[in-house]
């Protein structure tokens, strides 16, 4: 007979207790399934793009039918679950397109897929020429037990009005879920209270540090949520939630600085190789030329004022770091600008204004400094620069400083993971007053980052990006194999809190990375 996973308080004297380094070592047989103190008939889950399945860059079909939420349903078809039905992609190519007045719009790209491997790194790709086929403005008839809303915060949940389609633009909608908002004016919340479900599951938050972290902490581009916010918007959804008397399971938040978007690319990958484009002889060239018009009268300039540590000259034998703008740095632009007008050196003399107003806040990047994968390729790109400035020094992160979109520094590091410290205090508070089953998302990303990582069958998952199998290629969201393993962990929670045995999943089951 075929074996199934199971995990409950019922059966704990069944099991061996088992380690991170062997996460489903619980195979039993001939275990009956039941529902426990839990009504699986009709589950609907809320969360954002974790819960969606979104993965690889895009929201496709594939991926949703790997949704985390669609995998705890089909286990809870074994204890009386109804049918789970999820906004489906038309198709596997992903991207959205909006259909505007001025003509259509693509407002979303297609996944990612590996398309060759250049020195050993994945030359990713967007399917379809990054051309979308999805037309947002085709709205889908509900309801859906699958809520999850890619790029939602907590807020977003609450707020009428959210799948308005003319809210697009400016950014006061969201483009996945008008594609299935029962009306213009609904909000998240109440179209999951409209469904009356029994049982719920609710991951959300993520976005509220995530985004702010992957834009380089730069809140021009995404804002950190206020924790003491974050507080009132959660709890009043968990209140919003509570009224339709269904049992429930909520998970907190993974740390978002240890994902592989934000851990692959070093703080220092300016080899001479990379900086010749894979000839060393014309990197080496390339840093003497850096170092006698730039980062030398620069460090010089800088130790004057004792901060020559910010920029030292580049090395032909070492790995050197990105050049960055570190907005928390006291601005020394009037001391470059000075001291390069009284250097004697002509070059120094004619560039005087545009070093200062350039390089006040500059420093090399440290150990901690945290690069989004999508910073790697805008490294050496050229920014465009005064007349009479040469071009050379136009190349990003390299001549030119990174703008902090770019870099999430280590002092944006310790404010990330300080607001997610606060939001996963609010989120576990929450479960405890409402009795409600808890997931430790965070935990399980600690145990995805250790050496050991989390294996089953002899398959390792770690959160390497592309080998460790766990995430996929945007390095923010899981493969089918890792929210097979984030839905064993709700079905742990909800097993051991509601007294049911749903069964666990084998994760080797489910798709990982395509390699070419």
């Amino acid at each position: 007979m075929k074996k199934i996973i199971i995990s409950t308080i019922a059966i704990s004297a069944l099991l061996f207790t088992t380690s991170c380094e062997d996460d489903f070592d619980t195979d039993v047989k001939d275990i009956q399934v039941t529902q426990g103190e839990a009504n699986f008939s009709k589950y609907v889950a809320l969360g954002n793009s974790l819960t969606s399945g979104y993965r690889d860059g895009a929201l496709y079909a594939d991926g949703q039918n790997e949704s985390y939420p669609s995998m705890i349903a089909q286990q809870m078809k074994f204890a009386g679950g109804g049918d789970f039905k999820q906004p489906l992609m038309p198709d596997n190519n992903g991207g959205l397109i909006l259909n505007t007045l001025a003509g259509p719009v693509q407002i979303a790209n297609t996944k990612l897929y590996i398309n060759s491997f250049i020195n050993g790194s994945p030359d990713l790709k967007y399917a379809n020429n990054n051309t979308a086929t999805t037309v947002v403005n085709t709205i889908l008839t509900g309801p859906f037990n699958n809520m999850g809303v890619p790029g939602a915060k907590v807020a977003h949940l609450l707020a009428p009005g959210y799948g308005n389609i003319q809210g697009i633009p400016t950014k006061t909608a969201n483009p996945y879920f008008v594609r299935f908002a029962s009306s213009p004016t609904a909000s998240v919340i109440g179209d999951f209270k409209a469904q009356n479900p029994t049982f719920f599951s609710l991951w959300i938050g993520n976005n509220d540090a995530l985004l702010y972290a992957l834009a380089g902490g730069d809140s021009s581009v995404e804002t950190l949520t206020p924790a003491a916010q974050f507080t009132q918007y959660y709890n009043a959804l968990i209140n919003e939630i509570s009224t339709t008397n269904a049992k429930g399971v909520i998970a907190n938040i993974p740390d978002v600085t240890s994902i592989p978007s934000l851990t692959t690319i070093p703080y220092n990958p300016l080899t001479a190789s990379v900086l010749g484009g894979g000839n060393v002889d014309a990197g080496n060239a390339t840093i003497d030329n850096l170092n006698t018009n730039l980062y030398g009268p620069l460090n010089q300039i800088l130790t004057a004022f004792n901060a020559g540590d910010r920029i030292k000259p580049l090395s032909k034998t070492a790995s050197n770091p990105l050049l960055i703008k570190d907005e928390s740095l006291t601005d020394l632009g009037p001391q470059i600008t000075a001291a390069a007008a009284g250097s004697g050196n002509p070059t120094l003399i004619a560039l005087a204004a545009y070093l200062g107003a350039t390089y006040g806040q500059a420093r090399q990047a440290k150990a901690g400094d945290l690069v989004p994968l999508t910073s790697k390729a805008e490294i050496g790109t050229l920014q465009t620069l005064p007349p009479g400035v040469p071009a050379s020094l136009g190349a990003r992160g390299i001549a030119y400083p990174f703008a902090d979109k770019y870099v999430l520094t280590v002092t944006e590091v310790t404010e990330v993971n300080t607001a997610i410290a606060s939001y996963n205090t609010t989120i576990k508070a929450a479960a405890t007053a409402k009795g409600y089953a808890f997931v430790d998302a965070n935990k399980k990303m600690i145990e995805l980052n250790a050496q050991s990582g989390i294996s089953f069958d002899g398959v390792k998952y770690t959160a390497k990006f592309v080998t460790g199998g766990a995430f996929s290629l945007d390095g923010v969201h899981l493969t089918g194999r890792g929210y097979a393993i984030v839905a064993n962990e709700f079905i742990k929670a909800i097993n051991s809190t509601y007294k049911s045995s749903l069964p666990q999943l084998n994760p080797n089951n489910y798709s990982g990375i395509k390699f070419p």
